[in-house]
């Protein structure tokens, strides 16, 4: 037993080493990571947000084979959801509101609630608002694909959503760290009255005047018009760190912190948004499929 015991230790020993030796090897040739790069700043000192960041932009140039082929699947198109199997998905399913979830954490809501939040998710393709050509909203919405910073406001720029109805949309937010302005933060809006400020290193955004119309993600989550959104932008190096926490004391019984998402820096300088496709509306009166999209 104790020769056994001894073997297997020596064997995950050599396992580890080689182990290490791989990923040695593997960020030699992938260069450093990028976190690893100094965080660059402007003039004023603060971290500089700007940029492309994660696959929200083009890099411009198409795949081609050796002899000048285009390989590349570009997305002209998108799927209904009326359309079984128009795109693989794995374990035998073609739900996409439990395929395409990017959250593992999810909002609770007040017991009362419980029941309308089932419906709206089995009742996805008649209810969810992007199906009928609404903007996705904020935090739907996610990060922005890319952002413009100034000394005193930011520019989110927005690509066109997975389901193909989200508008290459954008939001300008003041980063003066003034208040929000009491006759807007009374309006109603898909992206809210939005103002900016600074923690140390990290930019808040703080947006309220919301409308009640978009979901905050797939699955039925809805939300009140009292709800207010705080985004946080970190950069660290080439990665921007995103997180979200989005208060709705109306119907949910905790404020919802959504799982952080990090984005790394898109250096292409072909890299560009593509124009959105004109939404499309669904018959939804004569639906009657309940595969989600």
């Amino acid at each position: 037993m104790k020769r056994r015991f001894i073997r297997c230790g020596i064997a995950t020993a050599v396992a580890c080493a080689a182990g290490l030796v791989l990923t040695s090897w593997a960020a030699a040739q992938n260069g450093a990571p990028a976190s690893a790069v100094s965080t660059p700043r402007t003039a004023d000192g603060k971290p500089d947000l700007s940029g492309m960041w994660g696959g929200g932009g083009g890099g411009g140039d198409a795949d081609k084979d050796d002899g000048g082929n285009i390989t590349s699947n570009v997305a002209s198109r998108r799927c209904a959801p009326t359309q079984v199997k128009c795109d693989e998905h794995t374990n035998q399913s073609y739900d996409g509101e439990f395929t395409a979830r990017m959250s593992p954490s999810r909002p609770l809501y007040k017991p009362e609630y419980w029941d309308h939040v089932q419906y709206l998710d089995l009742n996805t393709n008649k209810e969810d608002p992007i199906f009928v050509c609404q903007p996705y909203g904020v935090p739907r919405v996610g990060p922005p694909a890319r952002i413009i910073q100034t000394t005193n406001d930011v520019v989110f720029l927005y690509a066109q959503g997975g389901a193909g109805t989200q508008p290459t949309d954008f939001r300008v937010i003041p980063t003066d760290g003034r208040k929000h302005d009491p006759v807007r933060a009374r309006d109603v809006s898909y992206y809210g009255h939005s103002v900016g400020r600074w923690e140390g290193d990290t930019l808040v955004v703080d947006s309220v005047g919301f409308n009640d119309i978009t979901w905050l993600d797939k699955g039925g989550y809805f939300h009140s018009d009292k709800m207010r959104v705080l985004e946080r932008f970190r950069r660290e190096g080439n990665v921007l760190h995103y997180q979200v926490t989005v208060e709705d004391p109306e119907v949910l019984l905790e404020p919802w912190a959504m799982t952080e998402r990090q984005l790394r820096l898109n250096t292409n300088p072909k890299a560009y948004i593509a124009e959105g496709s004109p939404c499309r509306d669904y018959d939804s009166t004569n639906m009657v499929t309940k595969i989600r999209h």
